[in-house]
């Protein structure tokens, strides 16, 4: 046990917008040692998943509105595939709207939160997302090979 909790943790951010790519980046540094890897796009986050050379993500931040293949989409794919689905996911995203939300719990995201439009709460939601599940939430043992 002690070794998983001095092991740097994998975040896979999936987030097309570069302020708020580096607003994350920047909440999450804080914390402490964070592997993040940030990808613009559904297409290119599951490249990254499905390449063997990549660690394993411990979380995946994933915004839902985003170019080529959306965060809808790619968490329909994600939770379908039988190896990646017990990756955390959490939403991170502007809409508050219904469907949305909705939507993305139908697909098995295991949180939704909103983007605050202030600095400081911005920052906090993304430090209480770090805290919950990549401190706080129980894991299960990294499988060999990933």
């Amino acid at each position: 046990m002690a070794a998983a909790a001095t092991r740097p943790y994998d975040v896979l951010l999936v987030e097309d917008d570069i302020a708020d790519a580096m607003l994350i980046q920047d909440a999450l540094s804080e914390r402490g040692t964070r592997n993040l890897t940030q990808v613009s796009d559904g297409i290119e986050a599951l490249e990254y998943l499905r390449d063997p050379d990549n660690a394993r993500p411990d979380l995946i931040v994933l915004d839902l509105n985003m170019p080529r293949m959306n965060g809808r989409e790619f968490l329909a794919v994600v939770k379908e595939d039988a190896e990646l689905r017990t990756i955390p996911v959490v939403v991170l995203t502007t809409s508050a709207a219904p469907d949305d939300v909705t939507g993305a719990y139908h697909h098995h995201a295991n949180a939704y939160v909103t983007k605050p439009v202030n600095l400081e709460e911005f920052e906090a939601a993304v430090r209480s997302i770090d805290v919950f599940y990549l401190d706080i939430a129980v894991k299960p043992p990294r499988e060999q090979g990933h």
